[in-house]
């Protein structure tokens, strides 16, 4: 459908801050969307990305019950239940940014409220819109070793939560899409450096079908770095998300050489805005009510291990602070 003959949606963006402000931009740039509100519980941010979005600044989500079809919730962790739970409960379909909320439990009541009332429910792991990750379907096979990093400034951002929640479960749950099996054994460690939650973590993921995986984040680094490796049997794999490539490197014969050679391909597809991919999927399922291509369930289940990582990142910042504790030479020194 074009021009006039397109069905525009009822969209709103809670949240104003720093990400909920390009989610707005995205629904004003979108043809099928009309964004009807910005909620903010800073009045003066509500109205600065209001103003350039042509839409209407609120302070409180529950006056867009009766205006919107569908929401972005670009808020604190902490309140996803409750707001999602909000919208879900009366048909509203959601798009909550990741984390999908605090725990699997919180997760698993938005699943079922949206079950319940049939509304969409999609989780905002934007990197699985990536045109390189993407380009990525049917050439995995089987991988063996998997190993991403995801390196960044510090901002001062998004410090409610630790580096796995901010930036590693990105990666989290794109690995468990392409090892494609259960988790068996999770062993991470981490530290605070500049915030009072680990700032840089390092993960290694066990699959039960032979996968392994080795996970780093930071959010403390002097350079940027977005890069998953795939190993497999017949080929080896360097996705750039900023760059949205992928090398693929094979052994392959050549005529009249003794022994194979590595071949490299690169491969490069047209460039795209994640974030507005992402959200021209949610609105696609809110107008066909279909199944979105990040479900509750992927978020649930990125959380899941994101909470395991946690909890070995925990356990070894206490071994490491008993060690300190218990060394005299440093006891000593700090006495």
């Amino acid at each position: 459908m074009k021009g006039g003959n397109v069905k525009k949606l009822r969209v709103g963006v809670i949240g104003a801050g720093y990400l909920g402000r390009f989610h707005a931009q995205k629904y004003k740039e979108l043809e099928n969307a009309e964004l009807a509100g910005v909620v903010d519980i800073d009045r003066t941010r509500a109205e600065e990305v209001a103003s350039f979005t042509n839409a209407t600044p609120y302070t409180d989500y529950q006056e867009l019950f009766d205006k919107v079809d569908a929401v972005s919730i670009v808020t604190p962790t902490e309140t996803h239940l409750s707001i999602g739970l909000s919208f879900l409960s009366r048909g509203i379909d959601v798009l909550v940014e990741k984390p999908i909320a605090r725990t699997p439990d919180e997760a698993s009541l938005l699943i079922k409220e949206a079950a319940k009332s049939g509304a969409v429910l999609q989780v905002g792991h934007l990197e699985r819109f990536n045109p390189a990750i993407m380009a990525l379907s049917g050439r995995v096979k089987n991988p063996m070793f998997i190993e991403s990093h995801r390196l960044s400034p510090f901002t001062g951002r998004a410090l409610d939560v630790d580096v796995v929640l901010d930036l590693m479960i990105h990666d989290i749950d794109i690995i468990l899409n392409l090892a494609n099996s259960e988790v068996e054994a999770v062993d991470a460690v981490g530290i605070p450096v500049v915030s009072d939650k680990a700032d840089i973590v390092n993960a290694r993921l066990k699959f039960k079908n032979g996968c392994v995986a080795n996970v780093t984040a930071s959010r403390i680094s002097k350079e940027r770095l977005r890069r998953i490796r795939i190993f497999q049997s017949d080929a080896y794999m360097v996705v750039d998300y900023t760059l949205q490539e992928i090398s693929v490197s094979k052994l392959e014969h050549v005529k009249d050489q003794p022994r194979p050679e590595i071949i490299e391909e690169k491969i490069r597809m047209e460039r795209k805005d994640t974030l507005k991919e992402e959200i021209k999927s949610f609105l696609e399922c809110c107008a066909s009510r279909s199944t979105p291509y990040v479900t509750g369930s992927d978020g649930k289940r990125a959380l899941e291990i994101a909470q395991r990582i946690q909890n070995g990142v925990k356990a070894s910042i206490e071994a490491m602070r008993g060690h300190l504790s218990g060394n005299p030479a440093i006891r000593d020194a700090s006495a």
